[in-house]
């Protein structure tokens, strides 16, 4: 079995084919029998005829700017290239989206027709980014509506594209932006999908109805967020109380006085600096490392008297070192220093280290 893909040449009146064996073996000489994957061709049709649409849409809502550079055509998925100054605002994609489904309903009838340039032109047909085109040329047409020169497979109708959905809209490169889109039963499984999605929010927030939603869910994250604050400053209190606490767990490594500890989730770099500076000020010659995580990124701070500065140990120098272990880097002056990571596990870990560079192990 060879599975094969079409080519495009440049040299007119040419298909070439291309193949890869995926089972048994092929010779020169060998017989074989071309089929066609029906359903695939017909989705790739769906997506073709639903970008010819959609470039018609955009040229017709923004302007003769608007015209294609790039596509492609998926079974049941395209995407579509334009150029843009600026990204292309929900409304727009909203008014093309609605623009098209319409005229899917009117199920206009999908033509290709051979004739020359120069006829081409006066039915206004579009001709696409530049490219070369023989003396004769192929027009599809939807209805009178939109026409273009092209060689690719179509519908016979628009209606038979069911339904297009378009996904996204973002850059691909300066000036140029990108729609992907969804057609035919693609387009109706996305949906559906987004259909059951709905019903389960709903269910979930008791008492909203589908066009709610939006707006329950910010209440709810703005309630949460308020939330964490409250949660963080108070733990945050809890660790203030508790300095005399850590400060009775300090050790003397290499003449200095040293705190180290690993607080509860939540609490502020500020709040972290505020209690690393009242224990440093507990001791003349002190260093103090602290390590919080919020949302589960570990935030340390150092904080080195000056004393324990005049004996060779720099805030800067030891935020690093832990941070390092911490998955992530920081820095600062040599009395203060804060930085972070992502791996909250190696919290122990990255203190060690900082003790044992204090103590000069």
């Amino acid at each position: 079995m060879i599975e094969v893909d079409d080519v495009q040449t440049p040299v007119s009146g040419l298909s070439v084919h291309r193949g890869r064996v995926i089972s048994g073996e092929v010779t020169a000489g060998s017989q074989g029998l071309a089929a066609i994957d029906i359903e695939r061709r017909h989705a790739i049709s769906r997506a073709h005829t639903a970008t010819h649409m959609v470039h018609k849409a955009f040229r017709e809502i923004l302007g003769e700017t608007a015209t294609q550079a790039g596509s492609e055509n998926s079974p049941g998925r395209f995407r579509f290239d334009f150029p843009s100054t600026g990204a292309v605002p929900d409304s727009v994609l909203n008014e093309v989206e609605s623009r098209v489904n319409t005229l899917l309903l009117d199920n206009l009838a999908v033509t290709a027709e051979t004739m020359t340039q120069e006829a081409a032109k006066k039915i206004g047909a579009m001709a696409l980014f530049g490219e070369k085109y023989g003396d004769q040329v192929r027009v599809v047409s939807v209805g009178d509506w939109a026409r273009e020169l092209c060689g690719g497979t179509h519908v016979e109708r628009s209606g038979q594209l069911g339904v297009v959905k378009l996904l996204s809209e973002s850059s691909v490169g300066a000036g140029v932006r990108r729609v992907e889109a969804l057609v035919g039963v693609d387009a109706y499984k996305f949906l559906a999908r987004e259909h059951i999605l709905l019903n389960s929010l709903t269910e979930i927030i008791k008492g909203a109805r589908t066009e709610e939603l939006p707006e329950r869910i910010s209440d709810l994250l703005s309630r949460i967020k308020e939330i964490e604050k409250e949660l963080a400053a108070v733990r945050s209190s809890q660790a203030m109380s508790q300095i005399g606490t850590l400060a009775d767990t300090a050790q003397i490594l290499n003449g200095t006085s040293t705190v180290t500890a690993v607080l509860p989730d939540g609490i502020s770099g500020d709040d972290l600096r505020k209690i690393a500076l009242d224990l440093k000020a507990r001791a003349t010659q002190s260093v103090v490392a602290l390590i919080s995580s919020n949302e589960g990124k570990p935030v340390l701070v150092v904080a080195v008297s000056d004393a324990a500065k005049a004996a060779g140990h720099k805030a800067g120098a030891l935020v690093k070192i832990g941070s390092t272990i911490l998955g992530g880097g920081g820095g600062g002056k040599d009395d203060f220093a804060q930085g972070g990571g992502t791996d909250s596990s190696q919290s122990e870990a990255a203190l060690t280290a900082i003790a044992h560079s204090i103590s000069g192990k």
